[in-house]
């Protein structure tokens, strides 16, 4: 999850709010990777149960009940904004588009260039879900809260 998140940081997670709700798009949150539930990823949230996805151009857009005509993400905390090409356009479709079940996310990292995510091992089963990220507690000089998540336009 570079620039955001690098490997030795110690990290807080938040197991229970996803109890009395669902993930937000843009949490970065902790998760059982599916191709072997013994390891844990952290990814970012992109897409959102029954959203269609579409990865065109290294732009992502979204497609839901409020944006039938799409609404192309701004992610403005991405270093490499705009380089979220598809790795597998098997698994994201032809046309590099996806759409999600009632119990599945889209997830991706925020190093597009070389995370293994949804583009890779498509979409994340909500079981698989730990929790949210709430505090980098370690190293001290980057303790910080993360009780929000990016404002997307959609």
């Amino acid at each position: 999850m570079e620039p955001n998140f690098r490997d030795g940081q110690y990290l807080i997670i938040d197991e229970l709010s996803y109890h009395f709700h669902q993930p937000s798009r843009g949490d970065v949150i902790v998760m059982r990777y599916p191709r072997d539930p013994k390891q844990y990823y952290i990814k970012r949230v992109i897409g959102l149960p029954g959203e269609k996805i579409q990865i065109d151009n290294g732009k992502v857009t979204i497609f839901n009940e409020q944006s039938p005509e799409g609404v192309t993400l701004n992610e403005s905390y991405l270093s490499n904004q705009g380089l979220s090409y598809p790795h597998d356009t098997v698994l994201v479709g032809g046309n590099k588009t996806l759409t999600l079940t009632a119990d599945q996310y889209f997830m991706m990292g925020d190093n597009r260039l070389a995370s293994s995510d949804s583009r890779d091992w498509g979409p994340l089963p909500s079981e698989d879900i730990i929790g949210k990220v709430f505090i980098r507690a370690l190293p001290l000089t980057e303790v910080k809260f993360f009780t929000g998540h990016p404002a997307y336009s959609l």
